[in-house]
């Protein structure tokens, strides 16, 4: 059947639609454009090349997924050497780089340069590939190798969508970029292999790089890997580093905007300080920045080491995962009477500072991973998060290894230990282990720093070890004693003299007027965070119809539900809870009962998450501010969650954000929504 005119125009039109499409959505982020906006139009291709197979060419659309399953990747050989950066850890190692550069360029030039200016780019934590085109069309991707050799994964590379099978101009040229896959998208694949009973990735590094390695483009396609493109090794290209990342823009390839033209070491620190706070906050995940000389006359100077270039350097984010031994593993016993094993282990710098101990969670965990005293293991800490226990690097044992033995009772009481804990007395078993007397040394030691703690109570002056010390001299037995502490209680103790002891009877005195979800939230009621404390306080407006509540009510308050009502229900059946309660008003405690003033609904129906650090308020401020606008604050982010608050350094709630597409504020534009006259209608 022959092909006429017609029909060849309308596949030259499909194609160039779809591209423009791709490349909006794809390249430039376009929230105006979406999957759904070209999937038609692909059908409607599909199907015509069906029809007319002589059409069919290798940068088709329709060719991103296409071919049977390889049994192999062949080898291809770099036109140019690939190399990998030199690293830097702190300012003093990139002043000492930049001053060997000068040296350098002073010995050829007869003078330093005045002239001499960096680029500053994120360092993307991805897999590194090679993209030759000629006379625009992509010829071959490779892995980099050994840096001379790598593998022929052009089928895989076609399948990603921000890869332009056809530049913008019909140029031969070699380009390199990073490819990588979004954390959300890791969590979504990471959820389907854990149903699966497989093996899960551990980063989104090693995902993207054991995608790229299926011999099935179809398994890669369904994973939707991205490509940011961040040099040209070979072909025309400007004379400046900032030049060719703008002509990698304009060719059609993907790239990173948040590089950034320095001149001194100073603005480059400044650079890497704001990237190294704000590291969570793109889709891909970033390990450093990089540093590279501008201008391409300078960089042709100081040429190449044996293995790197002299004119970059990789200046990395301090670890987040480091090895070290484990010296010891002990007990920590918490307010609610939770048994938590502890390792104690060989000093580790991780996230820029020195960690000593990581937690194991239970005792499941210790079985599961399998580790012993003495062992070197893998060890992670992000963000603000309590460092833990990836791994044990069991090839490393030598033989005296000890392993941990599940304790049979409390390490600090010696009470018999359960799977069940005491306040929920109906729950079926759990991983965790609890010690069984509620009236437990260290349960009281955790219950009273809880209740003086800056979200409930607020008292200054009452941290941990003075709790400890009121506890050890017997001065109080439960958080209500707090109320009927004097000044000369406290004089004669260590740490304390005639003026401290007063300020903290003082702060004591402050402390005895306090809102509802405060009061509440300071109990210590297993499962009730800040959030919840202000819901329940919202529904029952007051502390006795919340302690005589039944399990119906308290479940039916929003984001309660059965297992946390229960476990309200169980606090307020148990006598010495009531008892405190009752001790506390008679000991002068005084609930304010109002709810947070409310001047609009600007917000109503809205539901936030906060995470990280605020610059221009605290947490605290923020969520009263949401409530004065008829929103509400929850503490766990989930499909209900209409926007995500992320300041400084956040935590894994971000991610989970993401990997759920809830939107995602940063201070500025939170700010701007809250603020008087801000938008409407959030």
């Amino acid at each position: 059947m022959s092909v006429s005119k017609k029909i060849t125009l309308q596949v030259e039109r499909l194609r160039a639609q779809i591209d423009e499409l791709r490349y909006r959505y794809h390249v430039l982020n376009d929230p105006e454009v979406t999957d759904a906006m070209y999937e038609g139009l692909m059908a409607e291709l599909r199907k015509i090349e069906e029809q007319y197979p002589e059409l069919v060419v290798p940068d088709s659309p329709t060719q991103r997924v296409a071919g049977k399953p390889l049994d192999k990747f062949s080898k291809v050989v770099h036109q140019v050497p690939q190399w990998s950066f030199n690293d830097a850890f702190s300012e003093a190692d990139l002043a000492e780089w930049q001053e060997r550069i000068l040296k350098i360029l002073e010995k050829q030039l007869g003078a330093r340069p005045p002239d001499l200016s960096y680029v500053c780019e994120l360092k993307i934590d991805g897999l590194h590939m090679v993209l030759t085109y000629e006379k625009g069309k992509l010829k071959t991707a490779a892995t980099r190798g050994d840096g001379r050799v790598g593998e022929d994964v052009t089928q895989n590379i076609k399948t990603i969508w921000s890869v332009p099978l056809t530049l913008k101009k019909p140029v031969d040229i070699v380009a390199e970029g990073e490819v990588w896959m979004k954390s959300s998208l890791l969590a979504k694949i990471n959820e389907e292999r854990k149903k699966a009973g497989e093996v899960l990735f551990a980063n989104p590094r090693n995902a993207a790089a054991g995608t790229i390695r299926q011999l099935d483009a179809k398994i890669v396609a369904e994973r939707r890997l991205s490509l940011t493109a961040y040099d040209i090794s070979s072909g025309p290209a400007p004379d400046t580093q900032a030049g060719e990342l703008r002509e990698l823009q304009s060719l059609g390839f993907k790239t990173d905007e948040n590089w950034e033209e320095t001149k001194t070491l100073a603005d480059i620190m400044r650079f890497y300080d704001r990237w190294r706070q704000n590291r969570n906050t793109r889709e891909f995940w970033i390990d450093g920045i990089v540093i590279k000389v501008n201008q391409k006359k300078y960089q042709d100077q100081l040429g190449f080491t044996g293995k790197a270039p002299r004119w970059a350097i990789a200046l990395k984010f301090p670890a987040e995962q480091g090895t070290t031994k484990i010296k010891d593993i002990y007990v920590q016993v918490g307010r609610t009477g939770a048994l938590t094993p502890v390792a104690l282990m060989e000093p580790v710098s991780l996230a820029g500072t020195t960690v000593t101990h990581a937690t194991l969670h239970n005792f499941d965990e210790i079985r599961r991973l399998d580790v012993r005293i003495g062992d070197s293991v893998v060890v992670e800490k992000a963000g603000d998060i309590i460092p833990k226990v990836l791994r044990v690097l069991d090839k490393l044992r030598a033989g005296g290894e000890k392993k941990v033995a599940e304790p049979k009772r409390c390490p600090v009481c010696h009470s018999p230990v359960s799977r069940v804990p005491v306040a929920d007395k109906k729950q079926t078993a759990s991983a965790g282990l609890f010690c069984v007397n509620p009236a437990c040394y260290a349960q009281e030691l955790e219950r009273i720093r809880h209740f003086a703690a800056k979200n409930a109570f607020d008292i200054d002056g009452l941290g941990e070890k003075i709790v400890e010390q009121l506890v050890d001299e017997g001065l109080i037995k439960n958080a209500a004693d707090i109320f009927g502490l004097t000044a000369g209680d406290l004089e004669s103790l260590d740490r304390f003299g005639k003026k401290s002891a007063e300020n903290l009877v003082q702060a004591v005195e402050a402390a005895k007027v306090v809102t509802l979800p405060r009061f509440i939230f300071a109990l210590g009621i297993r499962h009730v965070g800040e959030e919840t404390a202000v819901r329940l306080a919202d529904r029952f407006r007051d502390i006795r119809r919340l302690m005589d509540a039944s399990r119906e009510e308290l479940a039916s308050v929003p984001d309660v539900g059965p297992r946390v009502a229960e476990s309200i229900a169980a606090f307020f059946a148990d006598e010495p809870n009531r008892h405190l309660v009752a001790e506390l008003t008679a000991a002068g405690v005084r609930i304010k009962t109002s709810k947070p003033k409310v001047s609009s609904q600007k917000l109503s129906g809205k539901t936030f998450v906060l995470t990280g650090t605020l610059t221009t308020m605290t947490r605290d401020e923020a969520k009263e501010r949401i409530r004065e606008l008829g929103g509400e604050v929850s503490g766990s982010v989930s499909k209900k969650t209409d926007y995500l608050v992320a300041g400084e350094n956040p935590g894994s709630k971000y991610d989970q954000a993401r990997a759920l597409g809830v939107r995602i504020l940063d201070e500025k534009q939170f700010l701007a929504l809250v603020r008087p006259g801000g938008p409407q209608g959030a």
